[in-house]
């Protein structure tokens, strides 16, 4: 694969096991919004996104607007659902401890659900000072802002980093940052994580 200077990790669905919980959440908001949305749909739709990304996606396609208040009724749910369910990813600890270079957190969701999420976990010493969040930068994933930003802060060339994500929109954002990408595909079909240099569907060994 040639020489690995940073591993860059997304946060929910490869660190935290999230992406059920959230989506879970997210669908059940939409329909009640008037859109319905099985869980199915979410994580097609919206998986590795922004809550921007979602009102884009609802305007874009029923051209109307979510309601007031859906992102903070959405934070107020999955953080409950958080408290009670949320667990790391399976076997990511043991790969956080095996890896022989530095590696970071660059994740689309808010700095607070991020924190959050690694604190619920007990991951978050691990990650400490190096956690990035789509609100550092001004476009989100499939955009290379992220990770670019993650490179230039950490003073790493971006042909010498390597991003593990789950989603399409992760995928798609480390190609364009000049990146390698691995896919997680524990829930995320591996066809659509194509772009990727290698899939695998089980973390650690």
């Amino acid at each position: 694969m040639g020489a690995i200077d940073l591993v860059i990790l997304d946060n929910d669905g490869v660190v935290v096991d999230s992406e059920l919980l959230a989506n879970r959440v997210l669908a059940e908001l939409l329909t009640e919004a008037g859109h319905p949305t099985s869980v199915e749909d979410s994580i097609r739709d919206y998986l590795g996104g922004t809550l921007a990304g979602v009102h884009g996606i609802v305007r874009r396609r029923w051209g109307t607007e979510l309601p007031e208040g859906f992102d903070d009724a959405y934070h107020e749910r999955l953080f409950a659902a958080f408290a009670t369910d949320l667990r790391p990813v399976p076997g990511v600890g043991d790969v956080l401890h095996a890896l022989t270079v530095p590696y970071c957190l660059a994740s689309s969701g808010t700095r607070d659900r991020i924190r959050r999420s690694l604190v619920v976990t007990g991951l978050l010493e691990r990650f400490e000072g190096r956690i990035f969040s789509a609100e550092d930068v001004a476009h989100g994933k499939p955009a290379p802002d992220l990770f670019l930003h993650v490179a230039s802060t950490l003073d790493v060339e971006p042909a010498r980093c390597v991003v593990v994500e789950d989603s399409p929109n992760g995928v798609a954002a480390a190609r364009a940052a000049g990146m390698r990408a691995l896919g997680y595909a524990a829930l995320t079909p591996p066809d659509r994580l194509a772009g990727a240099v290698a899939t695998f569907s089980t973390m650690g060994a």
